[in-house]
């Protein structure tokens, strides 16, 4: 067993990483999310690059890599915020709905602009009484003539405000509870939607929105695959989610774990520096197990996927375990660094905050442990 990346695969990390370090930055990490503002600059150069087609197929104009190197591009963009992350994930893993389900009409209309960095992608699950249960989605779609005419209030859809986003609304079509919902492509700008941004913790950047639809009516093609199959596109979906999230949430516990050694190394208390503390040593060494734990849980769930292989439980341990990697890890780094930790030009507190929505954000803690209980056969 060979747990090393292949040359493709460590030239590919290389890349992200040297990327990450001359195109982002700390201190333009820092700017959007203070600012609360989208990195334009950045979607766009990864664009140029190529890099928003990594799971479009090649005949759409994509680079058609696999779970493994889409992991590896996560852990790489997750350098400094997992928000800088979302910016562009939410985007990548939502047009592979567009790619497997949408019509050659849809796929050119939507995945063509997205491909040249001109347009964004969202996906709506949730409701304000239907979060972890979405199951119990009430928001409803019906076939009126040549139109669907929908009707409902969606919350947490990240992206959804930006410019030129197109949302994937799961929105019930039948009464049943699994086999009644579809899924539907609607551009931002549809009257009859009404989008209102949110003031949350984390999210900064990216955006999160609360929407209303009030007999919002989209053309009847605006219908994503096939009527009563939104569920099972969005259980596809949710494993690329999921997986995606869990490398991020991997390679920002790297800097938080490297920022706060760091800061150890050059900190001097009681005539030494605080490395040299035994509780602090430990406390680093702790981490840094349960980084390199999270890190291999990440790859076999998505080696798994690469080799074609259901990976659903694998991907719930890996994100399980690398949110709550990243937890402690920040959480130690705040502690290590003391009042400075609460300064944003740190950016502890940013690891900090965003670990904290990471055990929620694509699936909580306690769902995710339902999931791998059920693949368990419990």
């Amino acid at each position: 067993m060979d747990f090393r990346f292949t040359d493709e695969q460590q030239m590919w990390h290389d890349v992200v990483n040297d990327f990450m370090v001359n195109e982002v930055g700390q201190d333009l990490t820092l700017k959007h999310d203070l600012a609360r503002e989208f990195p334009e600059a950045i979607y766009r150069k990864m664009a140029e690059l190529g890099w928003l087609g990594l799971l479009v197929p090649e005949h759409l104009g994509g680079m058609e890599t696999d779970a493994t190197m889409f992991a590896i591009f996560c852990e790489g963009i997750g350098k400094y915020s997992l928000d800088t992350a979302a910016c562009i994930m939410t985007s990548v893993f939502t047009a592979t709905n567009i790619c497997r389900h949408g019509t050659p009409e849809q796929q050119e209309r939507y995945i063509t602009p997205f491909l040249r960095g001109e347009a964004k992608f969202s996906i709506s699950i949730s409701e304000p009484q239907s979060g972890s249960d979405a199951a119990g989605a009430r928001s409803t779609a019906r076939l009126d003539g040549d139109e669907w005419v929908l009707n409902g209030n969606k919350v947490w859809c990240s992206g959804a405000h930006l410019p030129n986003a197109t949302i994937a609304i799961l929105a019930r079509t039948s009464a049943d509870r699994y086999k009644g919902f579809s899924l539907f492509l609607v551009p931002n700008t549809t009257p009859g939607l009404q989008i209102k941004k949110m003031d949350t913790l984390v999210r900064r950047s990216l955006g999160t929105t609360e929407f209303f639809m009030d007999d919002m009516r989209i053309p009847k093609d605006a219908l994503l695959g096939e009527v009563g199959k939104g569920w099972q596109y969005i259980g596809e979906h949710l494993d690329f989610e999921r997986l995606s999230i869990a490398a991020s949430q991997v390679g920002n516990a790297r800097t938080a774990l490297d920022d706060t050694k760091r800061y150890l190394s050059e900190r001097e208390a009681f005539g030494k520096k605080l490395a040299e503390f035994q509780v602090l040593k430990h406390r680093m060494a702790d981490d840094e197990t349960e980084l390199a734990a999270a890190r291999l849980l990440v790859y076999h769930a998505a080696d798994k996927l690469t080799r074609g292989e259901k990976a659903t439980g694998d991907v719930a341990m890996a994100k399980l375990f690398a949110a709550k990697a990243l937890f402690q890890i920040a959480f130690n780094g705040m502690q290590a660094l003391g009042g400075y930790a609460q300064l944003p030009e740190y950016h502890m507190e940013r690891y900090f905050r965003e670990a904290k929505h990471g055990m929620v954000g694509g699936g909580t803690n306690e769902i995710l442990r339902s999931i791998i209980a059920k693949s368990m056969g419990l």
